[in-house]
């Protein structure tokens, strides 16, 4: 089983492609875009965690698109996840929560919708994977923190975070490993 992680897929919102300057005519070629991506990487067996901003639409959308991605799903949810249609949804996600510290191949996972920069054990090699920032100004500011704690403890291993958002141009609207990610802390 491999793990992957994805964050602010925003299904079904219009509006995102102009925000994230989304390389999309539509909607529908996003939508198709970030189901195709998926389903190239994520096998039967595989979990994906998707770390907030899942889809604009309600419960039943929300069924039809988790039903069309390959593999597990679990869910971090975020500021534009409703909590209702996430419980309507939940009997489809191996997990759900607003927080969660994972292992993932040895490794301790800090998964949440937004930046922590002292997340837990952030100074003893823990990872923390988060969304919610986009590429906007926000990002800035939790790259600076991250930069400013590294250079507070002199140590590579400290505050290894990433931003997920799909948008992001590593990610690719595609889920990665945590494998992939690392280039990227």
């Amino acid at each position: 089983m491999t793990i992957r992680y994805i964050a602010d897929m925003h299904f079904d919102s219009a509006d995102i492609i102009a925000y994230d300057n989304r390389p999309f005519d539509s909607v529908e070629e996003m939508n198709e875009t970030l189901i195709a991506n998926w389903n190239a990487v994520a096998g039967p067996e595989d979990l994906t965690w998707i770390l907030g901003d899942f889809c604009a639409g309600g419960a039943e959308r929300w069924a039809e698109l988790l039903g069309r991605l390959n593999g597990r799903k679990a869910m971090i949810l975020g500021n534009h996840d409703d909590r209702e249609t996430a419980a309507a949804v939940r009997h489809l996600l191996a997990d759900a929560a607003e927080y969660r510290e994972i292992e993932d191949d040895g490794r301790r996972v800090v998964l949440c919708h937004y930046p922590i920069p002292s997340f837990r054990d952030h100074y003893m090699g823990w990872y923390h994977l988060y969304g919610h920032v986009h590429t906007a100004f926000e990002w800035n500011v939790a790259e600076n923190a991250k930069r400013l704690l590294k250079n507070l403890y002199l140590r590579r291993d400290v505050c290894r975070m990433a931003n997920v958002g799909a948008m992001v141009s590593y990610m690719d609207y595609t889920p990665r490993t945590l494998a992939e990610l690392e280039e990227h802390l």
